[in-house]
């Protein structure tokens, strides 16, 4: 669920204008945490996911492209050798765009998640051999 600009406001406006003291909203992996008066208390970090060399996952959640604009040839396909640096996706968070490198050399011989589809971190990408 991306939100734009107008929509952050107007959400902090009706916060503004109500009796509430703190609001938090999670629906299909969107969350939204705003408190009155100061910063939300920290939220502890996830423990890291074990990085298997043998996969490409995601570096935060958002939405999956597998090319730089539609109608264009994917980053990488299945048989593309990756080097550590090889962009093979983006990820869009809130309209900012994520290009993501392989950190891994080898060739992809499966792709793991579809084009324009919402991943979670972690969530694998490609795997290489």
């Amino acid at each position: 669920m991306a939100l734009t600009d107008d929509d952050v406001r107007e959400i902090l406006r009706l916060i503004d204008e109500s009796e509430l003291e703190e609001l938090r909203v999670e629906r299909n992996g969107f969350k939204l945490h705003v408190v009155r008066g100061g910063a939300a208390p920290p939220v502890p970090e996830p423990p890291a996911p074990d990085r298997d060399p043998s996969t490409i996952s995601a570096p935060m959640q958002g939405t999956f492209y597998r090319a730089e604009a539609p109608g264009k040839e994917p980053f990488v396909d299945v048989g593309s050798h990756v080097d550590p640096d090889t962009v093979v996706g983006i990820v869009e968070i809130m309209k900012m765009m994520n290009a993501i490198p392989a950190g891994v050399s080898g060739t992809i011989v499966e792709v793991c998640a579809d084009d324009a589809q919402v991943i979670k971190e972690g969530e694998a990408l490609f795997r290489v051999q």
